[in-house]
């Protein structure tokens, strides 16, 4: 069964072939990031999918915010490339929790943690974040926690 590296690679062969700029440049991007963090720290080794994951999403992550400033400061054109990018690497992700997913996994972990107000938040954030991982941003995920367990 091939890697997510390996999807990757094949699917950056594709693209070069097919001239997609956009998807080409993408999968370089990304590729690099893994590559940068496979040799990173005391030795080098070989990344698991929940790694390559991990990296997928914070690059996506880096796109949705650039693509937020250049909207902001009016640059519509580039704005649309970032978009277009983040488009590219959210296919490498899992899907996405929904609202009522989300909310019935902090659920049952606040009431597997017995968690109660907002000091309850750590806990039962440090539960919840392995299990949503890469299915749902830790900004939202937090958002989540914060409402079920102050009642905001």
């Amino acid at each position: 069964m091939p890697t997510l590296k390996d999807q990757l690679r094949a699917d950056l062969t594709t693209a070069m072939k097919a001239r997609d700029e956009t998807r080409t440049r993408t999968l370089r991007l990304a590729l690099t990031a893994i590559s940068t963090e496979e040799v990173s720290g005391p030795a080098a080794h070989d990344l698991t999918d929940e790694e390559i994951v991990r990296i997928l999403t914070r690059e996506a992550k880096r796109r949705r915010e650039a693509a937020a400033a250049f909207a902001e400061a009016g640059r519509a054109d580039q704005a649309a490339a970032e978009q277009a990018e983040e488009k590219v690497l959210t296919g490498y992700l899992p899907a996405q929790l929904d609202d009522a997913e989300l909310a019935a996994l902090v659920a049952a972990a606040i009431a597997e943690t017995g968690a109660v107000g907002p000091a309850g938040i750590g806990p039962v954030m440090k539960l919840v974040t392995p299990r949503v991982a890469g299915r749902a941003d830790g900004s939202r995920v937090a958002a989540v926690v914060r409402s079920q367990l102050t009642g905001a």
